[in-house]
């Protein structure tokens, strides 16, 4: 069994948590700066507990010393600190972050380190870029790359159509930082929330929007081969209005603790939800302009024994389908490793992957 380290014991790190246990190769060390969070935990043979601050370097190395790898499920604004102390430490490291500078600062900390860095490991950015570039491969040449994602409550019940179902900090953070687009071929930044569009997917309509971070590392690996990439967020109609109202008109942006506040004690959090994957790209081949689409929705699902979000399900199994990877040797072992370096049907094969293919609220998933 290889020791692994989870940090951030919320709805995604329990759930990461759980899943390598119940595959049976891993023993967790689950750790987290709030004992009552750590309390709600279940007990397990093959998980222990550590309390912990992030800000104490020290105590941080210490625990990561001698394990295999470290998987930060913390919020994005600890990345750094982690990535650090995984390097200090000589260990592997994994995240889910969004937040681009974050990112770049942890491609810098890779170049020196002895062990594989390997960031954006979730939904968007993560899985979507896996998707992206294995459609992209197919083509002779490339226009454009349009990436949609979305976790979005199956049955929304009030005015900005939405429940929390992940991060409120990465949610904010996506919704006001700059975006990353290729447009005219060209690599520019463009603002969060603006060029919205409208589409309909199985007879339901939605809004899309740039948010910060969903991309990842795409535009740096596309740059001169598409004239069109961009990322954008699945909502429900209304949700953008609300949101730049918010943000922009009550000045929101400049003071996240307060709009934390309100969205964590005014919107309820859901298990029925349901995750949204839709990529289009085109481009030529064999001299033919065509276009190719995958368009995926993921529910609400018994995965290892327990309801789970699809939120959950999407976020976690895609960082233990690259930690799986890692430990068998599929990836390398060092240096700073991209999420479209990673192939498609090798993550969908694996145990994890695998969830990506159910399809009904409440079906038991086996794994």
């Amino acid at each position: 069994m290889k020791n692994i380290v989870v940090i951030g014991a919320g709805k995604i790190g329990s759930t990461i948590a759980r899943l390598l246990i119940h595959s049976g190769d891993y023993h967790v060390t689950l750790a987290d700066r709030s004992k009552q969070q750590l309390e709600h935990i279940e007990a397990n043979s093959a998980l222990s507990l550590a309390e912990i601050d992030i800000a104490d370097h020290a105590a941080v190395v210490k625990l990561l010393s001698g394990k295999f790898a470290v998987l930060s499920a913390a919020p994005f604004h600890l990345t750094i600190a982690i990535a650090e102390a995984a390097a200090k430490a000589g260990v592997h490291y994994l995240d889910l972050t969004e937040d681009v500078e974050s990112t770049r600062r942890v491609k810098a900390i890779a170049a020196n380190a002895s062990t594989a860095f390997i960031p954006q490991c979730g939904l968007a950015p993560g899985f979507i870029s896996i998707v992206a570039n294995d459609l992209a491969s197919r083509f002779d040449k490339l226009d454009s790359v349009r990436m949609r994602v979305g976790a979005l409550p199956q049955y929304p019940s009030n005015a900005l159509n939405y429940n929390l179902t992940w991060s409120t900090d990465g949610v904010i953070n996506e919704y006001i930082e700059p975006c990353e687009a290729i447009v005219d071929g060209q690599l520019i930044e463009v603002p969060a929330l603006e060029e919205r569009e409208e589409f309909s997917l199985d007879g339901v309509t939605y809004e899309a929007f740039n948010t910060s971070g969903g991309l990842g590392t795409l535009c740096e690996t596309l740059k001169g081969k598409v004239r069109t990439l961009n990322y954008r967020t699945i909502r429900y109609p209304g949700h953008a209005a609300i949101m730049k109202a918010l943000l922009s008109d009550l000045g929101l942006r400049h003071r996240r603790e307060v709009l934390k506040d309100i969205l964590e004690h005014a919107l309820p959090s859901t298990m029925q939800d349901v995750v949204i994957v839709f990529v289009t790209v085109s481009g030529w081949k064999n001299g033919r302009l065509v276009q190719e689409t995958y368009a995926n929705k993921v529910y609400s699902a018994v995965v290892a024994g327990r309801m789970m979000s699809a939120i959950q399900i999407t976020t976690a199994c895609s960082i233990c389908a690259v930690l799986d990877m890692l430990a068998k040797g599929d990836l390398p072992a060092k240096g700073f490793i991209r999420q479209e370096d990673i192939g498609l049907d090798a993550f969908l094969d694996s145990r994890f992957g695998h969830y990506y293919a159910q399809k009904a609220y409440g079906e038991k998933i086996a794994g």
